[in-house]
């Protein structure tokens, strides 16, 4: 599923990362990495602030869209 759709206060695991090569690379290059936790932290009109690599990242809806997301198994 979409970084969009993960609730407040989850962390799921990074499981793709879309888009164009230039746009992959900036989302990775923010530590946006296949197998990388990622923790939502706000919401707000589609935008979301995360917890990702130990830093707080704001992304809009249409970069958020791109980041394929998944329930991280215990």
């Amino acid at each position: 599923m979409p970084l969009t759709m993960v609730n407040t206060g989850e962390t799921n695991v990074i499981r793709k990362v879309g888009g164009k090569g230039e746009t992959r690379k900036f989302l990775e290059s923010l530590g946006f990495v296949a197998g990388g936790l990622v923790t939502v932290l706000s919401e707000n009109n589609g935008n979301v602030i995360v917890k990702v690599m130990d830093s707080r990242i704001a992304i809009g809806k249409d970069m958020a869209n791109k980041i394929m997301v998944g329930v991280m198994e215990s």
